[in-house]
């Protein structure tokens, strides 16, 4: 804050005609004396005006208790801050201007009835992802790049208020015994935070927001995320039920193409849900929708993915959908594809389809099975039929750069075969990935499957 402060200073002083030193010339010590103190002064009622915050915050849930608050309308409460205002401002020594109060009774009302300073940027549709490193720096992500904003907490103590509020909504935990915690916002975004002791320099917490306009595979296409032989193809992949695994990065949107994907399943199937934490909004009516649970204070009661996955198989499913995989509940999963439950799908973190069997098999050892690697490589070729790569460019475009197929297994070698690809070619000069899809010339191992399936493919589909 102080540089841009003091840049905007600088351009103030500069009138045609001074004469000012270069710009690789330190200011004369009058200006750097006046920037100083004019910085002093801003950080000094900045600090009287988080203060005058904090006192009617606290005077505001004295007036009003929790069931007055449930009832009372927004006119009413904001009607409330302002004469807690009107006491309090007198008292202190500092300028209250009137955009200053509007945005104290605006701050006062996200405080009290909803989440304090994250409110504006939940609301804000043009943001992804919201990361904070402790209550001075508070970044988003906006079209893929991440950005400082001047939104910050009081300090940690507020912080952490915040972040009780959310847990407790949904049952979750967050102290020195549970220093992290998963949890699920009231319109679905989901929340990760971590706190001291392992949070060194103050609390972290990465918000991934929740989209309210599901994206369809044809805006897929339009925002350049695929091209419409892979859209045709996929389309043919989901309706004639084959299993399939979303691999990719953090961020890389994974879920939203599951989401997109989910439309082409039929609506007299019967799909269960599983995830840690829920946050699939699957395009159908017939959606049995469950969620782990993390153990209690006493480290019991926990309820896992594989735990959720066995009953699963108990609820009549005809798709097993699971959020993500990443521990031994991959086995049941596998065997959930091999056992009637065709057109399941799920996602994993990986860099390539070969590194996704690479990471299923490195799962199913870390479970503690013992298997030989000819079988399980066999169970996998059973079981996965498509793998779908997904990236997120450098310059934050999401992009799916691999469709490729387990066609079987050859002694101990997954053949596989990639139908469709992203070819990179280079960056513009304004930072924007250059390239082109293309396809792998090969025909589908599936395309008898999708003509039992009544779908008609064109024939150019796996030209190139």
């Amino acid at each position: 804050m102080f540089n841009k402060f003091r840049q905007s200073k600088l351009t103030e002083l500069r009138r045609p005609g001074d004469d000012l030193p270069a710009a690789s010339e330190p200011p004369p010590a009058a200006v750097e004396e006046e920037l100083s103190t004019a910085a002093q002064a801003t950080r000094n009622r900045r600090r009287k005006l988080a203060g005058l915050r904090q006192q009617a915050h606290q005077q505001l849930l004295e007036t009003l208790n929790l069931s007055a608050l449930m009832q009372a309308s927004e006119a009413e409460i904001k009607t409330e801050i302002v004469n807690i205002l009107k006491t309090l401002v007198p008292k202190q020594n500092v300028a209250v201007s009137r955009s200053d109060r509007d945005g104290l009774v605006d701050d006062l009302y996200y405080e009290v009835t909803g989440l304090g300073p994250l409110e504006i940027l939940i609301g804000d549709e043009a943001v992804s992802d919201i990361l904070i490193n402790g209550p001075d720096q508070v970044f988003i992500e906006q079209g893929g790049l991440l950005e400082l904003t001047d939104v910050q907490f009081q300090d940690e103590a507020h912080l952490r208020r915040i972040l009780q509020k959310i847990v407790a909504s949904v049952g979750r935990r967050l102290d020195e015994s549970t220093p992290y915690v998963d949890a699920r916002l009231p319109d679905g975004s989901r929340l990760n935070a971590v706190i001291a002791p392992i949070a060194l320099d103050g609390t972290l917490v990465s918000i991934r927001k929740f989209r309210k306009d599901k994206l369809s595979l044809d805006q897929l296409v339009f925002l350049g995320a695929l091209n419409e032989k892979m859209a045709t193809y996929l389309r043919a992949a989901i309706t004639s039920r084959l299993n399939v695994v979303i691999s990719g990065g953090t961020g890389s949107g994974k879920t939203t193409l599951l989401n997109a994907l989910s439309a082409f399943i039929g609506k007299r199937e019967r799909i269960i849900t599983i995830e840690d934490t829920a946050e699939l909004r699957l395009q159908q009516t017939h959606v049995g929708r469950m969620e782990s649970r993390p153990p209690n204070v006493e480290g019991k009661g926990a309820v896992t993915q594989r735990d959720c996955l066995r009953n699963a198989l108990r609820m009549r499913p005809d798709r097993i959908i699971v959020g993500e995989t990443r521990g031994e509940e991959v086995i049941d999963m596998l065997q959930a594809m091999n056992t009637g439950h065709d057109g399941s799908m799920t996602t994993i973190h990986a860099n390539s389809a070969r590194d996704a069997t690479s990471r299923l098999e490195n799962m199913i050892a870390m479970a503690g099975i013992e298997i030989p690697l000819s079988a399980l490589r066999r169970q996998i070729a059973s079981a996965v039929n498509l793998i779908i790569q997904v990236n997120r460019m450098q310059d934050g475009s999401r992009k799916i750069t691999s469709i490729t197929e387990i066609t079987g297994c050859e002694g101990d070698v997954l053949t596989m075969q990639e139908l469709f690809y992203f070819e990179h070619t280079g960056v513009t000069a304004d930072g924007r990935v250059e390239g082109h899809f293309q396809s792998g010339g090969m025909r589908s191992a599936y395309s008898d499957r999708f003509r039992r399936w009544g779908l008609q493919l064109p024939a150019d589909l796996y030209g190139t």
